[in-house]
């Protein structure tokens, strides 16, 4: 979540927001686990194992139960928004992201969910007196409608951030002197310095067979979250997307899942994962404010920026791993 500050210099590390999860298995005894770096390559649910490709090669791991939560990456491979790549990689990506920053005059956000809410609101904290920031909404309001997207819309106009609507982008290119244009449906061009795609998410399910995926390509699970017509895999977070991807709801699930996991190894039957008591979405809007609401009730600002704006989450490390 804290990528959007990263890439703002001088304000978070690297090693704030990427942590080893090494450090949290050592509790366990050495024999009870291993940690493998790879990417999962196919997963064989009758012949119950794992292809994983790893540095030294591809190995094939056996499983009794498992557990899909391999995320999603963006459609673009040009933004840090997601952990899509080695350790090496993205800390690489952050890096150029934030000398890009620092180095453009005119940076377009596009796309105007969560992700560019925030993104935007951070460059215009930052920026907003000395850059010009524009963030490209496809409709005509910010966060698809949602009740909170008037407040978040001010917001962004006190830090000078300008917004446009119903600017849905088709064709971006690279012009003479590394400009880039957005072709905006309609033929209106906007030249730009940096372009920051946050559009869209692209789970990644390609390792499982498309029998167990839905037409969004993300994994089709009961209530239980175990993946349908199986017996002992399990799946949580944006594989799943239900009800929609995101972190406290990914939280939930994987406790879920945990717990469900645990009372399979001992023969007793799954219980049903709960939701949340009530939907909540929190966009920070710079280091000092943010807009959201709780179910249908709007959260004051200094509320938001207290509870998501002060660390973007990054409290929470710690105790998460």
């Amino acid at each position: 979540m804290a990528s959007v500050r990263r890439i703002i210099p001088a304000q978070l590390k690297d090693e704030a927001i990427l942590k080893p999860i090494d450090a949290s298995l050592k509790k366990y005894p050495e024999a009870s686990y291993e940690l493998v770096i790879g990417s999962a390559e196919k997963a064989d649910f009758g012949a119950k194992s794992v292809a994983v490709s790893t540095p030294s090669g591809e190995r094939t791991i056996a499983y009794d139960q498992l557990v899909l939560a391999t995320g999603s990456r963006t459609p673009q491979t040009n933004v840090p928004w997601k952990a899509a790549g080695t350790y090496e990689e993205i800390v690489a990506l952050l890096k150029q992201t934030e000398e890009k920053v620092v180095a453009a005059k005119h940076i377009v956000v596009a796309g105007s969910g969560a992700t560019g809410v925030e993104a935007a609101g951070e460059l215009g904290f930052e920026f907003g007196k000395t850059k010009e920031i524009v963030l490209l909404s496809a409709g005509d309001k910010l966060l698809n409608g949602d009740i909170a997207a008037p407040a978040a819309a001010n917001e962004l106009k006190k830090l000078n951030v300008a917004i446009k609507y119903d600017s849905y982008v088709e064709d971006v290119r690279t012009v003479e002197g590394g400009k880039t244009e957005i072709v905006l449906r309609g033929g209106e061009t906007i030249s730009t310095d940096l372009y920051l795609p946050t559009m869209g998410l692209v789970p990644n399910t390609e390792y499982v067979d498309t029998k167990y995926l839905n037409e969004n390509k993300t994994v089709q699970v009961d209530e239980f979250l175990r993946v349908k017509d199986t017996t002992n895999v399990w799946a949580a977070g944006d594989v799943v997307s239900k009800p929609r991807a995101g972190f406290m709801i990914t939280k939930g699930q994987a406790a879920a899942v945990a717990r469900n996991v645990e009372l399979a190894l001992t023969d007793k039957a799954p219980v049903a994962a709960k939701g949340m008591p009530v939907d909540i979405l929190a966009c920070a809007v710079g280091r000092s404010r943010g807009a959201g609401r709780a179910g249908s009730i709007k959260l004051p600002s200094i509320g938001v920026w207290l509870a998501k704006g002060r660390d973007l989450g990054m409290g929470m490390m710690s105790g998460y791993l």
